[in-house]
């Protein structure tokens, strides 16, 4: 790499416009990368056009003001602090694969909060309806007294595929809510210029739970939204309230079912019958929430069928929580953000989440690294696993080829296929 550098700095002087650039001497630098410390001299030029003085190696690799490290160590920082649990665990893990301390947490940090996210052209909506999981997610934030913020979130997809027994949806992205605007005419906004999107033909299904910033969607989009009460919510509390009592199935299967007035019914009807007063006082403010949109708790196919729109594949909404895991697992367990830390880092997962190019401050990441799941193995080769282990393991263990009759022989003999 050494070797590399030095010819190409040696070309570019060769081929310089001379009368421009006027070499002034070789000057020394260190760079950390993922081959570990290089120490180089490169050509320092004065730039008499403009009165700076320049490397000009620098300029072609687009490589100026990138401090001590290369922009390869700062993409695969970034990306270990978005997937990984925190910052320094980041920093830790670059100075193991490494051998040397090449970053530090705090200077991941600084530059992931200067990353931008690159919008991908505009997608085309595959059917007349898109289909939104949107739900809020609270996040503490740093300082004595200062109280936590709500990240509100959405989901949008396509739809679903199946693939054997395996369910993904089609097109899946992710929007935060930032600004001061209000968050439905920011989504929408959203949609506009990431879709092909047009708001007097395309419908939506919105699934979330009774939080009054989501179920303000039916009054800003008004008949071109179906607003379905998130069910995974409902049954909770249902189960909550109900586990032992005797209407507890009944209850279950009118939800189920989608028999909204059935559910209500059933609902009313065990007002009373519980025996503690705190349950009786949660039912109902319970009641009270859902007959305020009844409708959100039947099935929105029935609702497209009539706006005329084929329905096939269609399952149950319902990924609102798995989308939210996604975001809790590195904004949440007990962490604290700034706003600006909370933005930048959200920016990140979202480019993650959606394969989306990540503009940093030294470089770009252009492509996550993708984190196959290893499948299980067939049979056959457990079995072939089970009859070579033991020849194996006797040819690495010195202490099988040893005596048969010392403990630590014995020992090793018990842990046999542990």
């Amino acid at each position: 790499m050494k070797q590399v550098l030095e010819d190409m700095d040696q070309q570019i002087a060769d081929e310089r416009d001379k009368k421009r650039y006027r070499l002034i001497d070789k000057r020394k630098f260190n760079i950390a990368s993922l081959f570990g410390e290089i120490e180089l001299y490169r050509n320092y030029y004065l730039d008499r056009s403009t009165g700076e003085y320049v490397y000009l190696l620098d300029r072609y690799l687009e490589f100026e003001e990138a401090g001590s490290f290369s922009p390869l160590i700062e993409e695969a920082a970034i990306e270990l602090a978005v997937k990984g649990r925190s910052y320094r665990n980041a920093a830790n893990t670059l100075q193991t694969l490494l051998g040397y301390r090449v970053i530090s947490h705090e200077a991941i940090r600084q530059h992931l909060l200067e990353v931008t996210c690159k919008p991908k052209k505009r997608e085309p909506i595959l059917q007349p309806v898109l289909f939104v999981e949107v739900d809020g997610l609270f996040v503490k934030r740093q300082g004595k007294w200062k109280k936590g913020k709500e990240e509100k979130i959405a989901a949008v997809h396509q739809g679903w595929e199946v693939n054997g027994k395996r369910v993904s949806l089609k097109n899946k992205r992710h929007f935060i809510h930032k600004g001061k605007q209000p968050f439905w005419e920011a989504f929408e906004d959203f949609l506009i210029e990431n879709f092909e999107y047009d708001p007097t033909f395309h419908k939506l299904v919105i699934n979330g739970d009774g939080a009054n910033w989501i179920t303000s969607c039916r009054e800003y989009f008004k008949g071109r939204v179906f607003f379905s009460l998130d069910r995974f919510h409902v049954a909770r509390e249902v189960k909550s309230i109900f586990s032992k009592h005797p209407r507890y199935r009944s209850i279950r299967k009118a939800l189920a079912a989608y028999k909204y007035k059935t559910f209500l019914t059933e609902l009313n009807s065990a007002v009373g019958t519980l025996e503690d007063e705190e349950k009786e006082e949660r039912l109902v403010s319970f009641i009270r929430q859902l007959e305020k949109y009844p409708e959100a708790l039947g099935d929105y196919r029935i609702w497209l069928k009539e706006q005329g729109i084929d329905t096939t594949g269609m399952r149950p909404m319902g990924s609102a929580e798995g989308t939210m895991s996604v975001f809790a697992k590195r904004l949440k367990n007990g962490r604290s953000w700034s706003d600006k830390g909370v933005s930048a880092m959200g920016t990140a997962l979202v480019a993650f989440l959606d394969n989306l190019s990540l503009k940093t401050l030294f470089g770009r990441i252009d492509k996550w690294t993708e984190i196959e799941l290893e499948k299980k193995p067939p049979r056959h080769y457990k079995e072939k696993v089970k009859r070579t282990i033991g020849q194996v393991t006797r040819d690495n263990l010195m202490y099988l080829k040893g005596k048969a009759n010392i403990p630590i022989y014995n020992v090793l003999k018990e842990l046999s296929g542990f």
